[in-house]
C-alpha cells in the first residue's frame, strides 16, 4: 500500500504559509498555502485537492505543489505558477 504524502512544517514555514494564505495579492498562491496547511494538519492530499479548496483539483496538482514546496519552500509555489495561454486581441 503506497504512503500517504504529507508535510512537516516548522513554526517558521507555519507562519510564512499563513501569513500568504491572508495577505497575499496572488489567488491562486493563497490557495496553494491553504492547501499546504490543510495537509500539515493531517488531511490527505486527495481529500484536499478533491474537496478541500474552493473549486475541485485535480490530485496530481497538489502532489506538484508539494513536490514545489518541498524542493523551493514558498518561492517554489510563486516560481510556478501556471495561468494558461495568454491571446492577444488583433
Amino acid at each position: 500500500m503506497p504512503q500517504r504524502r504529507t508535510v512537516a512544517l516548522t513554526d517558521e514555514q507555519r507562519q510564512l504559509l499563513l501569513h500568504h494564505r491572508d495577505h497575499n495579492s496572488h489567488p491562486d498562491l493563497r490557495e496553494r498555502c491553504a492547501a499546504l496547511l490543510k495537509v500539515a494538519a493531517g488531511q490527505s492530499p486527495y481529500t484536499v485537492a478533491r474537496h478541500g479548496l474552493l473549486r475541485p483539483r485535480d490530485p496530481d496538482t497538489l502532489y506538484h505543489w508539494l513536490a514545489y514546496f518541498a524542493s523551493e519552500g514558498v518561492a517554489g509555489l510563486l516560481g510556478h505558477r501556471h495561468g494558461g495561454v495568454r491571446r492577444r486581441c488583433l
